[in-house]
């Protein structure tokens, strides 16, 4: 069973979590898809708070005897799955900025055979030996 302080505690975070992720993904200093995590985790612990038999309930499914246990676990169990998605999205990233440099490389490469091809070609014909 959680205690009254818990739950307006976590009432209270969570409805600060959605504003501030609200407002950051409004000031387009975060992506949707990174602020629909934390709201979605934010509206769930209001739902906790609020309804604490449904996270009794999960507790006791579960064989957890504190519904505090509970709510620690499953959060870890979140930031742990955040954490595994976040790495999969870095690991491509990094891909594509290898991709991204190798191309750059390549393109420059050839801008400079091109400039020096055309200088070649300049002083040639300066020189009248050019065609």
């Amino acid at each position: 069973m959680m205690t009254t302080m818990l739950r307006v505690i976590l009432i209270i975070v969570s409805a600060g979590t959605m504003t501030l992720i609200i407002r950051k993904i409004r000031k387009a200093k975060m992506q949707i898809e990174d602020g629909i995590f934390w709201v979605l985790v934010s509206m769930m612990f209001v739902i906790f708070s609020l309804f604490p038999v449904v996270a009794d309930v999960l507790a006791h499914m579960l064989g957890i005897y504190a519904t505090v246990n509970f709510l620690f676990l499953f959060m870890i169990f979140l930031l742990l799955m955040r954490v595994f998605f976040m790495t999969i999205r870095i690991s491509q990233l990094e891909t594509k900025i290898k991709e991204l440099v190798q191309q750059m490389a390549l393109y420059q490469l050839e801008q400079e055979e091109k400039n020096k091809s055309q200088t070649g070609r300049q002083d040639t014909e300066e020189d009248g030996h050019g065609p």
